[in-house]
């Protein structure tokens, strides 16, 4: 069989998002199923080790997709040309996007509708190429996948979509993420928070990552607590960015705050498992993989009680209403004052953790990859 991929999102100089999810998932496959070709489609010069399996034939198909128009031509023009050119017998497209003039059959994941739900928090352009589009997507796809029960509801509901169709196959942190050492925790906190504990937040710096709310939880904690604890933000400077770091500078803990950008997987590890609790109170998430992250480490974790993370860790996390700064802050104080508390969680969350995998999640794909070429 020739399984084509769309591999636009695996970028040399950064992966996150639908970038690691490609990589872990055809990672596993292309090695488990050495009698199909993969067909690897970039939209721009790639990294060799992105290349991992010998039956996997890189193609390049410019120009580089990063805009509306350009996804159009980009997936209706050029990846129907590779398709025919290769003999795909499928088209497996990870970020929401497929093929609309195609006749090959197309497996397609859908990880979220975060721009029905906020659509103030995404580019016009983007926001009416979706609209306008992702009903098309859906239905022209022979199969779909998405990342949690939560957005499979989600999907059904907004554009009636045949149940039978979604598969759900979840999502995972990977193997790297696990507990630190003692000596390296106290290295970690002295190289970025001046030796103090901190909490940590993970991900892009983006509207619907809900940082304001999470400035003003902080803030509620300062006051009341009086305490030298720090917050590290770990992530890349995405849309919007500006705005969130002019308000910063009038902060009144700026101080306290510590904005580290993207950082790579080894250093990231460091960071999540160094920290004292995670905050993730993101106003909409379709599985929300940092938690997860950070349960692997040992780090408990306060998040957002909207979306699919109460369904993802269950009991192992608390949860505040992302809208209610006040809220936020007193789970975070929650974790702050009782230790058997921190320790509970983390118990948990170390066997949550243990239910999910990129095995299992690629596994679960090559399932809805099978629906879609029968």
């Amino acid at each position: 069989m020739n399984i084509a991929v769309n591999t636009r999102f695996l970028l040399s100089d950064y992966l996150e998002g639908y970038g690691y999810f490609v990589f872990e998932i055809f990672k596993y496959l292309t090695n488990k199923y050495p009698e199909h070709r993969f067909i690897f489609i970039f939209d721009r010069p790639y990294d060799d080790r992105f290349v991992f399996s010998q039956n996997i034939v890189p193609v390049v198909v410019g120009p580089p997709a990063r805009h509306p128009l350009l996804w159009k031509f980009w997936y209706d023009v050029k990846i129907p040309a590779v398709l025919k050119k290769y003999k795909a017998d499928v088209f497996v497209s990870v970020d929401g996007l497929c093929s609309l003039t195609t006749t090959v059959s197309q497996c397609l994941v859908v990880h979220d509708l975060a721009f029905i739900h906020y659509p103030a928090h995404i580019k016009k352009s983007h926001l009416y190429f979706y609209k306008r589009y992702t009903p098309r997507f859906l239905q022209k796809a022979k199969a779909i996948a998405t990342v949690s029960e939560f957005s499979k509801q989600d999907i059904i509901r907004t554009y009636k979509t045949d149940p039978d169709k979604i598969n759900v196959v979840y999502s995972a942190a990977k193997e790297i993420f696990k507990p630190v050492s003692g000596e390296m925790s106290e290295e970690v906190k002295n190289k970025y928070t001046e030796g103090k504990e901190y909490f940590l937040y993970v991900g892009a710096i983006h509207p619907r990552k809900n940082l304001v709310n999470l400035l003003k939880a902080f803030s509620v904690f300062k006051k009341r607590q009086k305490s030298n604890f720090k917050l590290v933000l770990a992530g890349r400077l995405a849309w919007k960015k500006d705005t969130f770091i002019q308000n910063l500078k009038r902060y009144k803990y700026r101080d306290d705050v510590v904005i580290l950008g993207y950082l790579d997987e080894d250093e990231l590890v460091k960071i999540t498992g160094s920290a004292y609790a995670l905050v993730y109170p993101s106003l909409l998430e379709g599985f929300g993989v940092p938690v997860l992250e950070a349960m692997k480490c040992n780090v408990p974790v306060v998040t957002s009680s909207n979306s699919s993370m109460q369904e993802i860790a269950k009991d192992a996390a608390l949860y505040a209403e992302a809208n209610d700064p006040d809220d936020i802050a007193e789970k975070i104080m929650l974790i702050y004052k009782n230790e058997n508390l921190r320790k509970e969680l983390i118990e948990k969350g170390t066997s949550i953790a243990k239910e999910y995998s990129w095995h299992r999640t690629a596994e679960l794909l090559w399932q809805s990859i099978q629906k879609a070429v029968d």
